[in-house]
């Protein structure tokens, strides 16, 4: 279990890096936790926010010419320049390359999101703790098959260490300023248009 004590620690752009493990056409067909529509956002919401807050990212998928297809064309349109390593091991992390990418971000502090999320976010997340690593999964950029399979693969995340929340309060906890030049297009990355809206409002108001 995670030591309750141990000072917070916050996520920022030098210590964080994004995994994201196989989100791909085949696996979204089987979703049920959340709706396709709904995922596909968040997934792409957080890949762009974490571009924009210069975080290393890895992106992989298993087995996409024989058993699950392609990444989501969203989420690839949304990572121009970004190498999806494929492999065949369930777990991500047993996959010497996928392995090496993450080890070569040298970021200590790993935000997964995968489908399914008790499995392919799941066991390299739980995987990075045993390997010193702190883990944190964002839970709504993952999707899974039901329900059983969504709570009991949260609960074992939690029995293991890893930290559990939603993709925005991820970024927003990266971006920790709202002074940061970044601040609008990362709210804009969340879809967030009226944090952008309220700014400028307020903006206009000191004018």
């Amino acid at each position: 279990m995670t030591d309750q004590t141990k000072a917070y620690s916050p996520l920022t752009s030098d210590n964080a890096a994004l995994v994201l493990v196989d989100h791909q056409v085949g696996l979204l067909t089987g979703v049920r936790d959340y709706s396709i529509g709904e995922l596909k956002h968040n997934v792409v919401a957080l890949a762009k926010a974490a571009q924009v807050l210069k975080l290393p990212l890895v992106v992989t998928t298993t087995a996409r010419d024989s058993l699950w297809g392609p990444t989501i064309p969203e989420l690839v349109d949304a990572l121009p320049g970004v190498t999806i390593i494929d492999r065949s091991s369930v777990n991500a992390w047993d996959d010497p390359k996928v392995a090496a990418a993450i080890e070569a971000t040298r970021r200590r502090k790993l935000i997964f999101a995968g489908v399914s999320l008790e499995v392919c976010a799941a066991f390299p997340a739980i995987t990075a703790i045993g390997k010193g690593y702190e883990s944190y999964v964002a839970v709504d950029a993952c999707g899974t098959f039901s329900n059983t399979k969504h709570q009991t693969g949260l609960l074992r995340m939690q029995q293991a260490g890893v930290v559990v929340s939603d993709y925005a309060t991820l970024m927003v906890e990266i971006l920790k300023d709202n002074a940061r030049p970044e601040a609008g297009a990362v709210y804009g990355a969340l879809n967030m248009p009226w944090a952008t809206l309220v700014g400028q409002v307020v903006s206009a108001q000191r004018k």
